[in-house]
């Protein structure tokens, strides 16, 4: 497949909206809308570190989504990049799409000049470790996650 990659755009919403909510099942999460709508808003906001890329074909229209954050860090004096979600039609999968986007990705590291990029996946997702394995070994990293605790009852 000859899926262009490109910076996600306003008349990209619609299709976004639709691949998000995919990613969003495959991770079995329910998000608010509020939370996709700020999320949205961030992606086109040009001063907000959060961008989105798509994967788009010319027959099927926007069949990807990666959307990712640049941030500060303590370890180098570039800008890195996390990569957060990464999502391809299922019926568009295994044709290289989630490698162009990937390919974009590095390159754009050398252009904008960040120190690293980085994502995760579950342990599970074997599909997207056997794609993301050719680009670099596992870091040996184990990620916790603290979330707030519900107030006591008064």
């Amino acid at each position: 497949m000859n899926a262009k990659i490109r910076p996600a755009l306003a008349s990209d919403e619609s299709r976004w909206r639709d691949l998000w909510a995919g990613y969003c099942a495959f991770y079995e999460i329910a998000l608010p809308q509020a939370t996709t709508d700020f999320t949205w808003r961030r992606i086109m906001d040009p001063a907000s570190p959060v961008r989105a890329i798509v994967a788009e074909d010319d027959a099927q229209g926007v069949i990807g989504i990666c959307n990712f954050i640049l941030h500060e860090n303590t370890w180098e004096t570039s800008p890195v990049c996390y990569l957060e979600d990464l999502f391809v039609e299922p019926r568009a999968r295994a044709v290289g799409v989630g490698a162009r986007m990937l390919d974009w990705m590095v390159e754009r590291m050398g252009i904008e000049g960040w120190s690293r990029l980085y994502w995760r996946t579950r342990e599970t997702n074997y599909r997207a470790r056997g794609l993301y394995d050719k680009y670099v070994q596992r870091d040996g990293f184990v990620t916790y996650v603290v979330r707030p605790r519900p107030a006591s009852p008064a």
